[in-house]
């Protein structure tokens, strides 16, 4: 058997993979965070798969599901949203697994700051403005961050910053940005990413904190800080530039 890490995607249940579908269809198992993950994706389980909400449990109690279904010969589709590189906590998981000799593929997925950019119609790298995307988070009381990673250090860069799990201290954000950005810097925050509920909001540095407040967004959201949402004029890029010799490599 083997457990496979599957990228759910951001929200809308058809940016799954084909891949991550196929699996998913084929699984006897399926662990997935029900705070998380989209429902309408369980129904391409299995008729008589069985469903485990990992939304309360612990990382022992999600590995001995995995263990049990390992003993019974079953694969497993392990459901995280979004992708799972990115702030997943698929890590502890896969090291559990490694300890108990137990197999393991990864599925990539529809990543929250691509859906997000998507839903903005945004390319976050524009040429001339901005060629650098930082993916971060602010330190909270459960996981502190890494010296040098706090955000008036990325700030400096000028890079633009996609910021996850940080929709709660919205105020800190601005107030650690606006020193590097400005407060004229363009923002955004989109919460429920390609869900029916898709929330959108964009506007100066210094306006976006109230916006969130006022929309009542808590969670499941990316913030974005930088001057490439709000480009207009830049010099188009090589790849289909008019004059490039394409006679080449």
């Amino acid at each position: 058997m083997t457990v496979y890490f599957i990228g759910a995607g951001p929200g809308a249940a058809d940016l799954i993979t084909v891949r991550g579908a196929r699996l998913l269809a084929a699984s006897p198992v399926c662990l997935y965070a029900g705070s998380l993950v989209p429902v309408e994706l369980l129904a391409e389980c299995p008729p008589d798969a069985r469903l485990i909400d990992t939304a309360n449990l612990d990382i022992e109690q999600i590995t001995a599901e995995l263990v049990r279904a390992h003993a019974d010969g079953h694969d497993v589709a392990r459901l995280h949203s979004g992708d799972p590189s990115v702030f997943s906590a698929v890590n502890e998981q896969m090291k559990r697994l490694d300890e108990a000799g137990i197999p393991y593929e990864v599925v990539p997925g529809v990543p929250a700051f691509a859906a997000a950019a998507a839903a903005l119609k945004r390319e976050l790298t524009v040429p001339t403005v901005g060629q650098t995307v930082i993916l971060t988070r602010i330190a909270q009381r459960a996981t502190a961050m890494p010296e040098g990673e706090d955000l008036a250090t990325l700030g400096r860069s000028g890079a633009l910053i996609v910021l996850h799990l940080a929709a709660r201290y919205v105020d800190r954000v601005v107030e650690e940005l606006t020193p590097h950005y400005g407060a004229d810097c363009p923002a955004a925050v989109v919460a429920m990413a390609s869900r029916p509920d898709e929330i959108i909001l964009r506007g100066p540095l210094d306006s976006i904190a109230e916006q969130v407040k006022a929309a009542g967004v808590i969670r499941t959201a990316v913030i974005m800080v930088g001057r490439t949402l709000g480009a207009e004029q830049f010099r188009d890029s090589h790849l289909y530039a008019v004059g490039r010799d394409r006679g080449g490599f």
